[in-house]
């Protein structure tokens, strides 16, 4: 066969060929593309990270922060319970004391009174020292004035003598004992001062 007589169908198919085997041949870049290369304006998958882990720092330390408070407030009231709870105590210590005191001060007066009957008096001393003990067992002391140099913390002067025997300032007498619990004065000593 000559080769004018072909048709020019079969002329053009092998170029047609050629060409669909060049396109089949080349990688689709547009799929892969479209794959890695993000669209303008997007975060990428990496920034996307980075600011969801600073939202969770800050979230975090928001917490921290909190947690801290909380806890320091709860510190805070424990101590201020305690140390509240303790005045309430010792409060409620001095006032009863403070109920107690007078009667004490009859039974002293009631055992330097005379008395004819033995038995009496005995009971009166008895209920006086239950009355001592109780005061003891709270921690309740008597202040110690006579012969003791006047302090004014501890002392309520309410007269004074002059007296050659003791020295400036020195109690001379105790009309009214005092009483202390730790370094707090349920009741000032009621004295006389000699040579004020």
């Amino acid at each position: 066969m000559d080769e004018k007589e072909l048709s020019p169908e079969a002329e053009s198919a092998p170029e047609e060929t050629a060409h669909a085997v060049d396109e089949t041949d080349a990688p689709d870049t547009s799929e892969a593309a479209g794959e890695n290369a993000e669209a303008p304006g997007e975060p990428s998958e990496e920034e996307l990270l980075r600011k969801e882990n600073e939202e969770l720092k800050k979230q975090l330390a928001d917490l921290d922060d909190r947690y801290k408070r909380l806890d320091a407030e709860y510190y805070n009231y424990r101590t201020r319970s305690v140390k509240e709870k303790s005045e309430a105590y010792e409060s409620a210590a001095f006032d009863a004391v403070s109920e107690i005191l007078p009667v004490i001060d009859n039974f002293e007066r009631a055992l330097a009174a005379e008395c004819a009957d033995e038995g009496f008096k005995k009971g009166v001393e008895l209920i006086f020292k239950q009355y001592q003990s109780i005061l003891e067992k709270l921690g309740v002391k008597e202040i110690e004035a006579q012969g003791q140099p006047f302090d004014p913390n501890l002392h309520n002067a309410v007269s004074s003598v002059e007296d050659e025997n003791l020295g400036e300032n020195t109690v001379a007498a105790v009309l009214q004992k005092g009483y202390i619990k730790g370094d707090k004065v349920i009741r000032h000593a009621m004295v006389t001062v000699a040579n004020p």
